[in-house]
């Protein structure tokens, strides 16, 4: 279950670390901007997330925290969502609320992030689609829809490509796209400089779910459940969540080079305004496949699912209905 008897909070440490982030990150003027324009405020935008049948499994010998819905496998579509960071599936329950009554739910919080357990050998693209590939088949999921924002791009991605599937629809955004990448400052640190990827590891998690916040929304305000979720989730996985980043560049180039291969409709989302990764990669990946369709989230950040959650559960809805 959600629910938490003792909350984890982000404390002034957390606070002092992710307001030093916000200080040397340029695009954060904008943001502010928007959030100004949007009366952003302090009052979360749900109180409380909605219930998920929350879980921990073990998979091929990976312990992984996830959530699963099956109404009618034969007659009704599956879904399947991968988490994003740093983020976890938590952040799925207003979507999971909607569509539970009329599909079959899968999710999972990807090993080596959320509240999975972490080893070096799961932080990287290839390992992550490998393991969806697993995951699929241990569940018997066939003829599924993956709905990947984020990190979750990045397994979604390299699984179809590496993976013999039947994957009826992508949905994926606001994560690994083309080369080369239009990376905002935080990004860059993250994926090129070793000095702050360290920086990061010693701020821990609850200054990352802060900064996140900070920069990843400019319409969802989190609640206090979610958030200790997050922290909680990412404690002590911190230095090893950034070994993912440090082989961010390498792992692209197959994503890269193999885009224009992949034939499988696919909905490409991205947030009008983005600190992580531009929104310029979405339209360069929507060039490059050949079957994808691009929507841009206007006045919405980095977490789109999150910052305009009524319009993402619509996009969900007709996308699948589009490709049953």
């Amino acid at each position: 279950m959600i629910k938490q008897d003792k909350l984890t909070k982000i404390n002034l440490y957390d606070k002092f670390n992710a307001a030093f982030v916000s200080l040397i990150t340029p695009e954060m003027s904008e943001l502010n901007k928007v959030r100004r324009q949007n009366n952003y405020s302090k009052q979360p935008t749900l109180k409380q997330p909605f219930e998920m049948p929350l879980e921990f499994v073990s998979i091929d010998g990976v312990k992984i925290r996830m959530a699963k819905s099956v109404i009618d496998s034969e007659q009704k579509e599956t879904i399947v969502l991968l988490s994003a960071f740093p983020h976890t599936i938590v952040a799925y329950s207003p979507i999971w609320e909607k569509l539970k009554g009329d599909y079959n739910l899968y999710t999972y919080d990807l090993p080596g992030f959320g509240a999975s357990e972490t080893k070096t050998e799961y932080m990287s693209f290839k390992f992550q689609g490998n393991f969806l590939n697993t995951f699929l088949k241990h569940f018997n999921i066939e003829n599924a829809h993956l709905v990947a924002p984020d990190v979750g791009m990045a397994s979604a991605l390299s699984y179809v490509i590496n993976h013999k599937n039947n994957i009826k629809s992508l949905m994926i955004g606001d994560g690994p796209a083309t080369l080369p990448t239009l990376e905002p400052s935080i990004m860059k640190k993250m994926v090129r400089s070793s000095f702050w990827r360290t920086m990061f590891v010693i701020a821990g998690s609850g200054a990352l779910i802060e900064s996140a916040k900070n920069l990843g929304n400019v319409r969802y305000v989190p609640n206090k459940y979610e958030i200790s979720d997050y922290k909680k989730a990412h404690k002590g996985k911190v230095a090893n969540a950034m070994k993912w980043f440090k082989k961010y560049p390498k792992a692209l180039k197959e994503i890269d080079q193999n885009l224009e291969n992949i034939q499988i409709p696919t909905k490409i989302f991205w947030g009008e305004y983005e600190a992580i990764l531009y929104t310029e990669n979405g339209i360069n990946l929507n060039k490059r496949m050949p079957n994808s369709e691009l929507e841009i989230f206007e006045n919405c950040g980095h977490f789109v699912y999150q910052d305009d959650y009524p319009r993402f559960i619509k996009l969900i809805q007709h996308w699948v209905e589009k490709h049953k």
